[in-house]
């Protein structure tokens, strides 16, 4: 149940931990969202949750993975900085901070700490996670780690690209437990995991091991290892969300998603002008997996005034909203490459490959389930929902 899953992270979690979770993230992030409404009633526009790719370089070579390969990039402290400088002064605290993996980034915690009301939720593997690291985290307060576990033992090294994967993430997980940190785990469901992951007992070990919040996300096909035959068909993506809705109502942990509203129609975040994202080289994309801009921040670009008057994300908001409620990544690739031809758009993967690797994609399923809605039954989720934003995360 939602008030078991409170009550762990209370009697789980440092008093500190919960103190900065309560005003930096919850009634911050219900700000940002009544101050977002706002300005799009002033014909203004802001996203009230952002994402920053803090380096290409990773130690795994994931399948799916649209960072991989290339020329590694990090974001310049300066970028990054002046990013959430932006924001914090639009009302927007919180940050997605992804790689590559982030815990490469050499001034990861100099960031976090220069913007204590703000804050940030770090996108790790997990498999670099140091004591140090946590200890820090704890110092901090106002950072949760989100450790991705791509299903059990065997599952993980194959998704991963390499050995020992799983049991790196597990103890993980335990070095976040004994610093009593408030803890996520992120899984990408696909056709070779969901009967491992979308399962009670996977909740139930995760919860065991001290995550507070489990983030369930749809694989994409993408990136230079994209891995197709991984993608879920329409009835997976139906039974992951039928488990989803099902299961939170009993989780002894709280499940996120950033797909559905409160009524369970499909919800893109990018095309609802939820959240962007920053690459590691400071371009400003629609979001993490669609690796194309026609904007930068890394010339000294006025970050508020990048926002507000980007054509290109402003048509791209308009576009995706209309080809579907759901990801036009996933279901017309097509139309998504015509668009970027008349936008001019460029690649800004570092591979340069990123037009090639779209043209080749097909058509699948996405989270608009033949236009099907499957509403929340948790009456905390639904008003959560409706009231705050689509899922902790908000992740395009």
């Amino acid at each position: 149940m939602t008030i078991t899953a409170a009550m762990r992270m209370i009697s789980e979690s440092e008093a500190g931990l919960l103190r900065k979770f309560a005003t930096n993230f919850a009634w911050a992030g219900v700000r940002a969202s009544l101050a977002h409404r706002s300005r799009l009633v002033r014909g203004e526009f802001f996203p009230p949750f952002l994402f920053l790719s803090l380096t290409d370089r990773c130690n795994l070579t994931c399948r799916g993975c649209w960072v991989s390969t290339g020329r590694p990039r990090d974001l310049t402290f300066e970028v990054a900085d002046r990013v959430i400088g932006a924001a914090r002064l639009k009302g927007s605290r919180f940050f997605g901070l992804l790689g590559g993996e982030p815990l490469l980034y050499d001034r990861l915690f100099d960031l976090i700490a220069k913007h204590p009301d703000c804050y940030f939720q770090v996108f790790t593997n997990g498999t670099l996670l140091t004591p140090s690291h946590v200890r820090e985290m704890r110092r901090l307060k106002n950072v949760t780690p989100l450790i991705s576990i791509e299903g059990l033992e065997k599952e993980s090294d194959v998704r991963r690209g390499a050995t020992g994967v799983y049991e790196a993430a597990m103890e993980a997980l335990k070095l976040c437990r004994q610093a009593r940190l408030i803890t996520g785990v992120a899984t990408s469901v696909c056709r070779t995991n969901i009967s491992e992951v979308a399962t009670e007992a996977f909740i139930e070990d995760m919860a065991g091991r001290g995550a507070h919040y489990l983030w369930y996300y749809i694989f994409r096909p993408v990136g230079p290892m994209p891995s197709a035959e991984l993608a879920l068909e329409g009835r997976e993506i139906r039974m992951l969300r039928e488990f989803i809705v099902d299961a939170r109502r009993r989780s002894p942990l709280f499940i996120i998603d950033a797909y559905w509203d409160h009524l369970g129609r499909a919800v893109c975040p990018a095309a609802a002008g939820m959240s962007h994202h920053v690459n590691a080289a400071g371009d400003v994309e629609p979001c993490p997996p669609v690796q194309f801009a026609c904007d930068s921040l890394a010339g000294g670009a006025a970050v508020a005034e990048v926002f507000q008057r980007s054509g290109f994300l402003r048509r791209f908001r308009n576009m995706a909203s209309r080809a579907t409620s759901g990801c036009i990544l996933m279901e017309d690739p097509a139309a998504l490459e015509r668009f970027l031809a008349s936008e001019g758009a460029r690649d800004t993967s570092a591979r340069g490959t990123a037009l090639d690797e779209l043209s080749q994609m097909c058509p699948r399923p996405s989270h608009n389930i033949n236009g099907e809605s499957i509403p929340e039954k948790s009456l905390l989720y639904r008003v959560a929902k409706k009231q705050w934003f689509f899922g902790m995360g908000a992740y395009g």
